[in-house]
């Protein structure tokens, strides 16, 4: 049994990962889904991090899984926590010293649904009450670590996977795939499925996420 502290993405909560910690729990698991402090004009990765090391507790086995902007925030708490696991999903996977701001140029982003609305880039394929209850539920980013160095001085010493999404309409299979490749050294697995995956597929996040544990 593991303890799985689910990271969300910039301007989400917790709550996007409910239904995937519902299927984690049902497999034997603890989940964890913490809102990190991202309307506090004065948060930065600390507080980011604190936030999602203190969701866990003093649980061992621990796996720490980023999704999207989460990406940053999800390395900083598996070091602190001693992971078990580190999982990118849809993940921003940082370099040392580099800005959130910065991460875009960095690594070529080009933008794959534009001119597409905000259901159609993010929640194409979540169901439309379950896709309208996350638009209710944003939130507008206001804290302080966009243009703040990440801190670490390289990404945790630990077994990490990227998974990416097929259907993804904000960040390109392609770019993943790139990105994997450049800053991890590994190939991307691919699930289907748009950028919020969590809510679109939970049953098959939660059956990789487990597998990936099971396979340590």
């Amino acid at each position: 049994m593991a303890m799985f502290l689910l990271i969300h993405g910039g301007g989400g909560s917790g709550w996007e990962w409910h239904l995937v910690a519902e299927q984690l729990r049902a497999r034997g698991h603890e989940a964890v889904a913490p809102d990190l402090p991202i309307e506090n004009p004065q948060a930065k990765f600390a507080d980011f991090a604190d936030t999602a090391v203190k969701a866990a507790g003093d649980a061992a086995d621990v796996v720490v899984v980023g999704h999207s902007y989460g990406g940053f925030t999800a390395p900083i708490a598996a070091k602190r926590l001693g992971a078990r696991l580190l999982v990118f999903v849809a993940g921003m996977v940082p370099a040392p010293g580099e800005a959130p701001g910065d991460w875009w140029g960095n690594v070529g982003y080009e933008n794959p649904g534009e001119g597409l609305s905000v259901t159609e880039q993010y929640l194409a394929d979540v169901p439309p009450q379950l896709a309208e209850e996350a638009l209710r539920r944003s939130r507008n980013p206001a804290s302080a670590e966009y243009h703040e160095p990440w801190p670490e001085a390289a990404l945790p010493d630990v077994p990490t996977r990227a998974l990416l999404c097929r259907d993804d309409k904000f960040f390109s299979p392609e770019l993943q795939r790139r990105v994997a490749r450049e800053r991890l050294g590994a190939e991307a697995d691919e699930i289907d499925g748009s950028h919020c995956v969590a809510l679109s597929r939970p049953a098959e996040l939660a059956d990789r996420l487990d597998r990936y544990f099971a396979t340590l």
